[in-house]
């Protein structure tokens, strides 16, 4: 049977938003390309590296000069860290922000808002290496903090609620941090209409990581009204050519390319690429992105030498600017490996995927949902080394993990389901093969619509194995 490359795109990664792609074989097989797509602007900045006014008033209340001594030394250290942060030198910088924050708690004890910013602080720094359980208790004593100190209104306490939701994402609990999402937004927005001199740009933010989460569930609608919205705020605040306007046409280019619209999508990723390329350093983590979105585009039209040259350049700009074992590094790994799994490179893309896998485990955990698709993809290669009972396997545990941490009618479900098909179809088993297509097509056709490219495979996938299943003749 010919076998004919569609695509689908479903979010998954990271605490700096994420995209997938996958393609989907007429023969039943659905592989999933990861790809971080944009959380938008971080905060690292004055407020978290500075004194505030209350901090410098205490100082000079202070009969104690070695209270003055030790609050100068954590801002050094702070600033310091900002620097390492800035070049991409995490690793570098926690230690500094760590001695910051012992300093800080000498002085002001353990619940002063100054100490919530050094632990927001060192949140951040351990997220943006991928290790977001070791981020977990900083941001959460943060949240405590700033609830405690300063009000649960406060917008100090809004960026700590839109933090903290990033990593409950990323560690797969998608419950809590669509509650803490929606928090987020609620204070922005309250602190907008009362026409203070707030920063309507902190909507945005929280709208474009609420909309990374629907896209994570599925719920594409929810999704794309956040992500429009968030676009039109940047481009109105911030001018067109502005890098948060390049990650609201990367998010957006990414749901375009779930929906199958990929001329739109291409024109997003391309626009999204310049403002990035004429604004940053060639090796930034954020044209990466792009480079792997763009990429990934390529191979669903089966350009595959474009989309390659583009994915080992990401791969290499992952590697250089966050370490070997970070979940971006993964997510390029992954993507290679499938680019050469559909040119029957297997070798290669067994050797790929089981390094992203690796990754995965050590950093999102068992049962988060990239350790599912690193599972699945691995599992097609399997089944193109015609290892079937492996595959089964491997595909099997993924099903498992999709349908507890995203639930059963969401379009990654359908995928596994399609592709357990195909191999039953493989293996010679029609009957097994026909009920696992029709459970995908169901699932599909709700979360995608009848017309979507995936769903039109699938139904091919259906009709194809009706129409060659060999009919038993009764023999007299």
């Amino acid at each position: 049977m010919k076998k004919k490359h569609v695509s689908l795109f479903c979010n998954c990664l990271a605490g700096i938003i994420s995209s997938l792609s996958t393609s989907l074989l007429s023969t039943g097989s659905l592989s999933i390309s990861l790809g971080p797509v944009d959380f938008g602007p971080v905060r690292f900045g004055a407020l978290d590296l500075q004194l505030s006014n209350t901090a410098h008033a205490q100082i000079l209340e202070s009969s104690e000069p070695s209270a003055t001594e030790a609050l100068a030394a954590a801002n050094t250290l702070s600033q310091r860290a900002a620097r390492l942060y800035q070049q991409g030198r995490y690793a570098e910088a926690i230690p500094l922000m760590e001695q910051a924050l012992t300093l800080e708690e000498s002085v002001f004890g353990d619940s002063h808002p100054e100490v919530a910013n050094t632990l927001s602080n060192l949140a951040l720094l351990y997220q943006e290496q991928g290790q977001y359980s070791e981020a977990q208790p900083y941001s959460e004593r943060a949240l405590t903090i700033r609830v405690e100190t300063l009000g649960e209104t406060h917008l100090d306490t809004a960026y700590s609620l839109d933090s903290l939701a990033g990593i409950y994402k990323n560690l797969g609990n998608y419950e809590s941090a669509l509650l803490l999402y929606e928090q987020a937004i609620a204070i922005y927005e309250l602190d907008y209409q009362r026409n203070t001199r707030t920063n309507y740009l902190g909507i945005a933010t929280s709208l474009n990581n609420l909309a990374g989460l629907y896209k994570i569930q599925g719920n594409y609608i929810a999704a794309r009204a956040r992500y429009e919205r968030m676009l039109s705020i940047y481009e109105s605040a911030l001018g067109p050519d502005h890098l948060s306007v390049a990650t609201g046409l990367n998010n957006l280019a990414d749901l375009d390319r779930l929906e199958g619209d990929y001329e739109t999508a291409l024109v997003r990723y391309k626009r999204a690429l310049g403002i990035r390329e004429a604004q940053l350093d060639a090796r930034h983590p954020s044209i990466a992105t792009s480079l792997n979105n763009l990429a990934a585009l390529y191979q669903t039209q089966e350009n595959y030498s474009r989309a390659q040259s583009l994915y080992e350049r990401a791969l290499n700009i992952r590697i250089a600017a966050l370490g070997n074992q970070h979940p971006e590094v993964a997510a390029s790994l992954n993507n290679l490996a499938e680019l050469h799994r559909l040119q029957e490179e297997y070798g290669v893309a067994l050797r790929l995927h089981e390094r992203a896998l690796a990754i995965w485990q050590e950093t999102r955990g068992a049962s988060h949902p990239d350790v599912a698709t690193s599972l699945n993809n691995l599992a097609e290669v399997y089944r193109g080394l015609e290892k079937y009972l492996k595959a089964l396997e491997l595909h099997e545990q993924s099903l498992a993990i999709r349908e507890s941490a995203l639930g059963a009618g969401h379009p990654a479900v359908g995928s596994s389901l399609n592709n357990i098909a195909g191999l039953y179809q493989a293996m010679g088993d029609f009957e097994s093969a026909g009920l696992f297509y029709e459970r995908a097509l169901a699932i599909m056709q709700v979360a995608l619509g009848e017309s979507h490219p995936d769903v039109v495979t699938i139904a091919e996938n259906l009709t194809s194995l009706r129409e060659n299943v060999p009919v038993e003749t009764e023999e007299f």
